[in-house]
Formats: C-alpha cells, sequence, structure tokens
C-alpha cells in the first residue's frame, strides 16, 4: 500500500478563469446556442414562406376588387348614356307631338299667305309661330317638280304628262315637314308620269335635229 503523505487532499483541476461549476455552465450555454442556431433559421424561412402567402392573397384580392370597380364603372358610364339617350327621345316625341298638333294652323297661316289674307296683327303672331315652330326643330319641304319619293310624299293625284322623264310632282297639296331626320308628316303632292310610249326626250330630241338635217340636205340637192 501506498502511503499518503498527511496533511494534504486531492482536489480536482479548476481553470484559471473559474470554478468547475462556470465551466460546466459556459459549455451547456454553447451547446444550447448551437442547438438554437438551425432551429432560428428554419422559423424564419417558415415566417417569410406565410408572407410571401399573405402577399399573394393581397395581390389576388386587390386584382378582384380592381376588376370589380371596373365592371362597375362599365356599367354606371352605360347606366349614364342609356339614361341620356332616354331624355333625348322622350324630348324629340314631346316635341314632335306639340309641333304635330300645330301643323294644322301652319297649314291655315300657308293658305292665308296664298291668298294675301296674311296681314295686320295676324301677320306678325303667324311669324311668330312660324318663328317658334323653326327654333324647335320643324322643317318644312317639298317642292314642284322634284322627284316623287314615296318615304317623304303621299300621291294624292296621279296624271301623265309629255315633258317629264319620271314621275314628278307637279303640285305641293300640302307640304311636309320633319324634325331632323324623322318625317311627322308627308308632303301630299299630285303626281305625272312620262306618257305611256313615248320616246325618253334625249332619242325625240336627236331625231328631230336628224330630220332637220335631212330637211336641209334635201333642200340644198
Amino acid at each position: 500500500m501506498s502511503e499518503e503523505t498527511p496533511g494534504f487532499e486531492e482536489k480536482p483541476e479548476v481553470p484559471a478563469d473559474g470554478t468547475p461549476e462556470e465551466s460546466k455552465a459556459a459549455g451547456s450555454a454553447e451547446s444550447a446556442k448551437d442547438t438554437e442556431a438551425p432551429a432560428g433559421d428554419a422559423s424564419a424561412a417558415a415566417q417569410d414562406v406565410a408572407l410571401l402567402a399573405q402577399l399573394d392573397q393581397a395581390r389576388t384580392a386587390l386584382t378582384e376588387r380592381t376588376t370589380d370597380l371596373q365592371r362597375l364603372q362599365a356599367e354606371y358610364q352605360n347606366y349614364r348614356r342609356r339614361v341620356e339617350r332616354d331624355r333625348i327621345t322622350v324630348k324629340e316625341i314631346a316635341v314632335a307631338s306639340l309641333l304635330t298638333e300645330l301643323l294644322p294652323t301652319l297649314d291655315d297661316i300657308g293658305r292665308a299667305r296664298e291668298h294675301g289674307e296674311l296681314v295686320g296683327g295676324f301677320k306678325s303672331v303667324a311669324e311668330s309661330l312660324e318663328t317658334v315652330a323653326a327654333k324647335m326643330g320643324l322643317q318644312q319641304f317639298g317642292k314642284e317638280g322634284e322627284p316623287f319619293d314615296p318615304t317623304i310624299h303621299e300621291a294624292l293625284m296621279h296624271s301623265y304628262a309629255p315633258d317629264v322623264t319620271e314621275t314628278t310632282c307637279v303640285a305641293i297639296l300640302q307640304p311636309g315637314y320633319r324634325i331632323g331626320e324623322r318625317t311627322i308628316r308627308p308632303a301630299r303632292v299630285a303626281v305625272a308620269e312620262p306618257q305611256p310610249g313615248a320616246a325618253p326626250k334625249s332619242e325625240s330630241s336627236e331625231g328631230d335635229a336628224s330630220s332637220d338635217k335631212d330637211a336641209d340636205a334635201a333642200d340644198n340637192g
């Protein structure tokens, strides 16, 4: 057996910078840091993925709301145009109805003017009424000598005439009226057609000229 030196006890080795307990604590802290580092990276990556997903959802929602807003704006513009169109149509119908009721009065004024009866105060009132009707868009049409058009003329009399080459209005029995492009009353007219079997004017003129030349040649001969 070995002999122990009296008065000395064995002691554990202690690092110069601390006690054994402190050394153990430092080692465990370092090991904890080493294990926490990968866990922290995974958590940050998961947070990034979640944020990207939320961003995609926000972008999708924004696109949907923008599309809805554009659709609503288009519907509103269509609604405004439809309301404006309806308003104009209602106004035109109202004006046309009013002026249609005034047409017999305007016809009387026209007949009075033809007979020289449009004088004095009656003339002033009649001209004022015609001016107001014109400002509201009323236009008179129908003239003698113009070709007959069944879309704006109403033939009340029919005859044949040697001096026309097509169906022609030879008399205006009652003038027509329109508002813009809308006819509110056709012109009532008397029409004349070319004589049946009559040669066209150009051919008859050429025939007359040739006959005159033949006669002149015979006289010279």
